[in-house]
């Protein structure tokens, strides 16, 4: 038995369907030549990026999308070396795969957002976001999810049409300082001035509160129990700012306290207008 006809023995026969050592080794030839070329690829999108100084995110993205393709068209290269023929699929599938269309709607609509972020970067890995009220930091983006990780080290699940389709609040993307705010109320009997002063001073007094813009006091309201103030600030860090407005608010409580300056809690004036009636007089002495 001579190569050629080694390479062409039949290893699997079913019906007309033959399947031989050659279509092996084409399938085996096909992927390591997707993976060369995956490589190679990678190699000068690495160089393009570093020359031009792009973001991690968006070069993860470029990746990910970059290596979606090349294995896409890799599995039909496969399935077709082993004489399956593609076009016959698609036509005796067609109306299974309405069927499964059908089905996976939502699944599809997610697949689709995942090509939309990995193209236009709207949300990428390392970004902090605010989804619903929950903020992470973005750590995978998938082709159907991404994995957000919070402040406390749990990761999230989240479909990629809910960063496409609903309102995120996305950080990272932010070109100047973002401003917070820390709200405080103090006693009717306190100084606007020198409550102002103080706040001020205890929000400059933190590392990572930025000097210019600088911090700022709004008297915003005559509260029923309390003056109420807004102290604002500008920060570069958005994933610790939890933190930074704990520290801040450390630093008001010991200037209040240094100061004697008195943070009320609600209370209500009641008024009793008249005395009791002589009947109900007798009824408590009773």
């Amino acid at each position: 038995m001579n190569l050629k006809e080694i390479l062409e023995y039949n290893l699997l026969s079913v019906g007309g369907y033959h399947l031989s050592l050659l279509d092996f080794i084409e399938a085996f030839f096909i992927i390591m030549v997707s993976r060369s070329l995956l490589w190679f690829l990678t190699t000068i999108l690495k160089r393009v990026f570093t020359s031009r100084s792009i973001d991690p995110g968006r070069q993860y993205a470029f990746q990910q999308f970059l290596k979606y393709i090349i294995y896409t068209f890799t599995f039909l290269l496969v399935v077709q070396a082993f004489g399956v023929n593609l076009s016959l699929l698609w036509a005796g599938s067609a109306a299974l795969l309405v069927g499964i269309g059908l089905g996976l709607q939502e699944m599809f609509t997610n697949l689709i957002s995942g090509i939309i972020l990995l193209i236009e970067g709207t949300v990428e890995v390392g970004d902090i976001v605010n989804v619903d009220g929950m903020i992470g930091k973005v750590v995978k983006i998938g082709f159907r999810t991404c994995d957000v990780e919070t402040r406390d080290s749990i990761v999230i699940i989240v479909p990629n049409s809910k960063l496409v389709t609903d309102k995120v609040t996305n950080w990272s993307h932010n070109r100047t300082p973002t401003r917070f705010h820390i709200h405080v109320g103090v006693a009717y009997s306190s100084d606007v001035d020198q409550i102002t002063d103080l706040l001020i001073q205890a929000a400059k007094a933190h590392k990572d509160i930025l000097k210019a813009p600088e911090p700022a006091v709004n008297f915003e309201d005559f509260g029923e129990s309390s003056l109420n103030f807004d102290l604002q600030f500008y920060s570069n860090e958005y994933w610790r700012i939890e933190r930074v407005k704990s520290e801040v608010r450390y630093n008001i409580n010991r200037l209040f306290r240094e100061n004697k300056v008195e943070i009320p809690f609600p209370q209500r004036d009641l008024w009793i207008r008249g005395g009791l009636r002589k009947e109900d007089s007798e009824e408590a002495g009773n």
